[in-house]
């Protein structure tokens, strides 16, 4: 078993005092070996599209609250809307921190990874792998780049979008999405083991 890495220990001993980012290379290469590929312990093939994919993931330390919320982890395309010197500043920093051009860039709360069991950790990761979809067309079929061949990759949201209400009063059937399928998977033990992601994702809360 592959150990996961760990968040720099100055970032969670100096807790929230100094904000701080920093580029977790040897943390994108243990989800790769750990989680995207094929022959990784903790393999998914949900995330097979993810394998020629370039994903950077940062650490910080610096709070985030969305509606309340923590925030423990955000998927982003690494695009800054800006004006020439915000995009300039933007691609510089990035450019700094990533010797390549990413596809998406993660960015993980240092103290959370620093003070969660693995499988918490673990479940937060995979959560925010499964908001990078490969993109379908109108007929449902899966994008390819004709230039690389590689899969044309999309940001996506839950595959449940539901009321707790509207599942009491009219049962999982009649909810939106794939709620039935979570009820019924939530039922049988987990593939991992038992986790608990306390703080809620930036990307989830930015698209409610």
């Amino acid at each position: 078993m592959l150990s996961r890495p760990l968040p720099p220990s100055r970032l969670s001993d100096e807790g929230r005092m100094v904000t701080r980012f920093e580029p977790a290379e040897d943390l994108a290469e243990w989800v790769m070996r750990a989680i995207i590929d094929e022959d990784g312990p903790l393999a998914n093939p949900a995330h097979q599209h993810l394998r020629t994919a370039s994903i950077g993931f940062l650490w910080t330390n610096a709070p985030n609250f969305r509606g309340g919320h923590a925030v423990a982890g955000m998927t982003e395309k690494p695009i800054c809307q800006g004006n020439r010197w915000q995009k300039a500043r933007h691609d510089l920093q990035l450019s700094a921190w990533f010797p390549r051009n990413l596809d998406f860039l993660i960015t993980l709360d240092a103290v959370f990874a620093a003070e969660n069991p693995d499988v918490n950790f673990c479940a937060l990761v995979e959560h925010e792998l499964y908001h990078i979809a490969h993109a379908k067309d109108q007929f449902r079929i899966k994008k390819f780049s004709k230039s690389t061949g590689k899969p044309i990759l999309a940001l996506r949201g839950h595959d449940v979008e539901e009321f707790v209400g509207v599942a009491e009063r009219y049962g999982a059937g009649a909810c939106a999405g794939a709620t039935a399928e979570l009820v019924r998977v939530s039922n049988l033990p987990p593939l991992i083991g038992e986790a608990s992601i306390r703080a809620a994702c930036g990307n989830c809360l930015r698209m409610v």
